[in-house]
């Protein structure tokens, strides 16, 4: 594993992921409270990141892993979700995706899906 790649990002991104993490939905906060201060498995986790033209709901620079919760806006932007996505696989990132339901009603398999993706990469 690279230790801290950084990935470059439009400067007018930081002010946009800022308000991101200010209105960040329920299932946000929730997936948040399971993973700030290296909560899971020791690794660092942080919200609304800015890479390239993006913004990811989670990043882990440590483990090149980008986590996103797909609620209703997901729905709409398929094509956008998958564009973004590969630009960010060229740059080694990875990347696992939950649905808000999943984070609301079975944070337990979440974290149990994560810890494995972790585990088998170690």
């Amino acid at each position: 594993m690279k230790k801290n790649t950084i990935i470059p990002y439009r400067e007018d991104l930081k002010e946009k992921a800022r308000e991101l993490r200010k209105n960040s939905t329920l299932s946000e906060i929730l997936f948040w409270q399971e993973v700030k201060e290296r909560k899971l498995m020791g690794y660092q986790f942080h919200r609304q990141v800015p890479m390239l033209d993006f913004i990811v709901d989670f990043y882990c620079h440590k483990l090149q892993l980008a986590i996103e919760i797909d609620g209703d806006s997901h729905d709409y932007n398929f094509d956008y979700d998958t564009k973004r996505q590969s630009e960010l696989e060229r740059y080694g990132v990875q990347f696992l995706r939950f649905d808000d339901m999943e984070i609301k009603k079975n944070m337990q398999n979440v974290l149990r899906t994560l810890e494995h993706w972790i585990s088998e990469r170690k």
